[in-house]
């Protein structure tokens, strides 16, 4: 029996030039009973399809098998973050930067010279002081109550 047709095609398939339909054809051609032993070597390429109709899906504990075979811990789910988590290690940073500050304040206070001084209640509240005076600076020196009794002058 002559191939020729087959033989064509096949060429023509190694070049990526065949349609689907002779793609199909192939397909049925090697899923046949007898195939020529010349061709054999092709049965399998055409026929992979065919022979693995049943579709395997993964069992339900295939991820389970694997993460035991590679030694590693089940993944970590995510987890949302609020923004008082988010901002905790700003507050912690200023605490600590308050805490320096208030130490060395108070450090500070206790390294200065004391002078013996007594400060008094009276001490604490403020004392009037004498300072420049719009009625001590006034340079005129005649009585302004004296001025509107005399007479204007039109």
């Amino acid at each position: 029996m002559d191939y020729k047709y087959i033989e064509q095609l096949l060429e023509r398939y190694w070049q990526c030039e065949t349609t689907l339909e002779e793609e199909q054809i192939l397909r049925t051609f090697f899923s046949q009973e007898n195939v020529p032993a010349c061709l054999l070597p092709y049965k399998d390429l055409f026929t992979y399809e065919q022979m693995d109709v049943e579709q395997q899906v993964l069992g339900d504990d295939f991820d389970q098998r694997m993460l035991e075979m590679t030694g590693e811990a089940a993944p970590v789910k995510a987890r949302t973050i609020s923004m008082v988590q988010r901002l905790k290690p700003l507050f912690k940073a200023a605490a600590i930067v308050a805490i320096i500050l208030t130490l060395g304040n108070a450090s500070q206070v206790a390294f200065q010279p004391k002078d013996n001084i007594q400060i008094t209640e009276n001490d604490l509240y403020e004392k009037p002081t004498d300072g420049v005076s719009v009625a001590q600076a006034d340079t005129m020196r005649a009585d302004s109550m004296k001025l509107s009794e005399l007479p204007i002058l039109k």
